[in-house]
């Protein structure tokens, strides 16, 4: 099956979109630490799923969507997916340490093996690879940049809004609020 890949322009930059007529492949910042593999058959155009995934995004940069309803298609081990399903689980506005996340998958001393997994996502932001944190509640790596990281949980309301990075002032303001954390 062909998969088209095409450009979105979002707050946070280009992003490159690629899919089948039937799921999502990709999500990619420019300039991936990680770039994902591409097959010979991925060419330039539009498809349902693409129009889709660029009205959902859009929406969600708008502060109008919180769950991403997308078919999606992404290719990696069974730990890597299982940590994808598992970062799916983790709510809109809300993060969660890398130690609870390796629990989640059953593999509660994998911290850095979740990490990996995380920077191996092919479908951030849909996938919500930024609402993982370091154990001191530190942003940690995120594929798009940490001033994508903070945007996103800023945008979330996860994050008190310290500054206006991307030129727009995130709704939120609100503490952040994380799963699993010790009170």
């Amino acid at each position: 099956m062909s998969v088209l890949q095409g450009l979105v322009d979002s707050p946070v930059g280009l992003l490159r979109l690629a899919a089948d007529d039937a799921c999502l492949r990709l999500i990619e910042f420019p300039d991936p630490r990680h770039p994902a593999p591409q097959d010979d058959d991925w060419q330039e155009g539009d498809n349902a799923v693409l129009a889709m995934t660029r009205a959902q995004l859009g929406e969600y940069f708008a502060g109008r969507r919180r769950i991403f309803d997308l078919p999606l298609a992404p290719r990696g081990t069974p730990f890597q997916l299982d940590v994808w399903m598992a970062l799916r689980a983790i709510p809109y506005g809300v993060t969660i340490r890398y130690r609870d996340l390796a629990e989640r998958v059953g593999k509660p001393s994998a911290m850095r093996a979740v990490g990996a997994a995380n920077g191996r996502n092919p479908l951030p932001i849909v996938v919500p690879c930024h609402r993982v944190i370091g154990a001191d509640g530190s942003l940690t790596g995120f594929g798009g940049g940490l001033p994508t990281k903070r945007f996103l949980l800023q945008l979330e309301g996860a994050m008190a809004g310290e500054e206006d990075l991307f030129g727009l002032a995130p709704d939120g303001g609100q503490a952040r609020r994380t799963l699993g954390a010790r009170r």
